[in-house]
């Protein structure tokens, strides 16, 4: 073998130690690229990764903010009731465990012992329970057993407004009414339970709670006492007639408040549990009805208002009934005398309002109509509002325009109706019912919530002379003389709509509903008032059975209110413009 002289061996060597420095730079630009590419671009993503191989973080919800009435009564309210959560890998004995708590959290030992013996970090045992039973559980001080702040919303005045209030989920989320309408602003901003880990993974228990927000704090437009005046009237009735149920509401007819509004049966929003879903339901905002007679004052403004005819001419000569498309439309009760308009609205006559709705004709009876509301929602703050039933007048049959002048063919809801009728109170400004009235941020200050003018429907000068003719109707000859309040004069409007008979498809003989809208005091109005009553048993006729309810709803109220029978106030600004 021959031997290699020095030179080439050390050129040999030379190229050996510049290949291996090349191999050793290349894997240390490989490694410190990987770790600058760790470093950069995967940095945030794999510390997260890191951190929830020692940590985990369970969402807690906020606390939910307090809904007020209007002088700041509780409506809606948070209950401290703490949750009481398991950590099963830290749980050694889970059946021992279990059947220490069982009893005391109302969970059958063997579902809890299933429930604790798994490999979860995580797992609720009991939501919201009393501090008395979180206190005993406490005391056993139980390896694994964690307790977390939570509340459960309580509803102080129970079934009073219960349906304008609705009611939470168990995680504290509005289902219905204003807990639901106005959830982004009652809910807070949630927090977190941390729970963290040691080298050995087993879980280090904590009660952190992260960065809870209170949500805001609503005032709502509804008075406690005018709201527990109306459930008491008109529960009252229901029960005097051996009805299926009813609606009131009460509003500020200028600005558009409602202080009331009541729906029998009630619902107590603590236990919705106890109750079918259909009973949640706000029949003020949800349910259509044909309105009958009371919608008579839309047909009267809009022939008032077009000027085709005058207070005290002749329009009917009391006849009982008329044809009219091939159809024969009646009065209950003849008057056998000639009437003029204003004894037509006072007296209630379908043949006398028939023949004015053909004067005004069908074009002009929809563009009133829909002016005054009806066919369209309100716009009111609350969830489940349906808009009616109300056809362009290009789907009209040959009688649809003597029925609908009568308050038939027409589908309403009664907040459609109340929010007309003041429309009339106020001077002729259609203004949209709402039942917020402020919102309490975290600093304490009140936002208002100013009302909202929609639109004007009629001239002041036809207000003034819809509510003397209103007026007429609770006077002694009207059909809603039971409406008349002691020292206060009132407007207003009587019906007693048929119902129709599922099974037949045609107007019921036995099912009516019975109803009376109007405003007090006439001249100068504090207040409009709605009453509806379903199915009454027996006598059925508007003025019989809801006007008597509004009578004393509104004495009641007025009373309240400190207004005295003497005064008369000045029409505000807004109801001139």
């Amino acid at each position: 073998m021959p031997y290699l002289n020095s030179e080439v061996f050390n050129r040999i060597k030379r190229r050996r130690l510049k290949i291996m420095t090349g191999v050793m730079i290349t894997g240390f630009s490989l490694v410190i690229g990987k770790l600058a590419y760790l470093q950069v671009f995967k940095g945030e993503a794999l510390a997260t990764r890191a951190e929830k191989q020692y940590s985990e973080m369970i969402e807690v919800e906020g606390v939910r903010g307090v809904i007020y009435d209007r002088l700041r009564r509780e409506l809606a309210v948070n209950l401290d009731m703490p949750s009481v959560y398991g950590v099963p890998y830290n749980i050694k004995d889970p059946g021992g465990v279990a059947k220490k708590i069982a009893a005391e959290v109302d969970l059958d030992s063997k579902f809890l012992t299933n429930k604790l013996d798994n490999k979860k970090q995580f797992v609720w045992i009991r939501r919201r329970l009393s501090p008395e039973i979180v206190k005993r559980l406490e005391e056993m001080d139980l390896k694994g057993i964690g307790f977390s702040p939570e509340t459960k919303r309580f509803y102080p005045k129970k079934e009073l407004i219960g349906h304008i209030l609705g009611f939470t989920d168990i995680d504290n989320h509005g289902i219905e009414g204003i807990e639901r309408y106005y959830e982004r602003s009652l809910r807070g901003k949630k927090g977190s339970i941390v729970l963290e880990r040691d080298a050995h993974h087993k879980t280090v228990l904590t009660n952190t709670l992260l960065d809870p927000l209170k949500g805001e704090d609503l005032i709502l437009s509804i008075d406690e006492v005018i709201q527990y005046i109306m459930e008491k009237e008109l529960a009252m009735a229901v029960g005097k007639h051996n009805a299926a149920g009813g609606v009131g509401i009460v509003m500020n007819p200028y600005t558009g408040e409602i202080l009331a509004m009541s729906v029998h049966p009630r619902f107590n929003p603590n236990t919705p549990g106890d109750y079918k879903s259909g009973e949640w339901r706000n029949k003020a905002i949800t349910d259509v009805y044909e309105p009958g007679s009371t919608f008579k004052f839309v047909v009267a403004s809009g022939i008032l208002e077009e000027g085709l005819i005058s207070p005290n001419e002749i329009v009917h000569d009391g006849s009982g009934s008329m044809v009219y498309g091939g159809s024969v439309i009646h009065d209950p009760h003849p008057a056998g005398v000639p009437l003029t308009f204003k004894d037509v609205i006072a007296h209630s006559s379908n043949v006398g309002t028939a023949k004015i709705g053909i004067k005004l004709g069908q074009e002009r009876l929809y563009k009133y109509a829909t002016l005054f509301g009806f066919g369209n929602k309100t716009g009111i703050d609350l969830p489940g509002e349906v808009r009616g039933i109300f056809r362009d007048p290009s789907t009209w049959s040959g009688r649809s325009l003597i029925t609908i002048s009568i308050g038939q063919e027409i589908g309403i809801t009664p907040v459609q109706l109340i929010t007309a009728m003041s429309a009339i109170a106020n001077g002729g400004w259609l203004v949209r019912p709402h039942i917020l009235s402020g919102v309490v941020n975290s600093a304490g200050e009140v936002k208002s919530i100013r009302p909202e003018i929609i639109r004007r429907v009629i001239s002041e000068a036809t207000s003034r002379k819809m509510t003397e003719i209103l007026k007429d109707v609770v006077g002694p000859d009207g059909t809603g003389k039971l409406a008349a309040t002691n020292g206060f004069t009132v407007a207003g409007k009587t019906g007693t709509a048929q119902k129709i008979d599922p099974e037949t498809g045609r107007y019921s003989k036995s099912k009516f509903i019975s109803s009376f809208v109007g405003f007090v005091p006439a001249e100068a109005p504090e207040i409009a008032i709605l009453v509806v009553v379903d199915e009454p048993k027996g006598v059925a006729w508007g003025g019989s059975v809801a006007a008597p309810v509004f009578r004393n709803v509104a004495e009641q109220a007025l009373e309240y209110m400190h207004i005295e029978p003497e005064e008369l106030k000045e029409i505000p600004v807004m109801a001139k413009k």
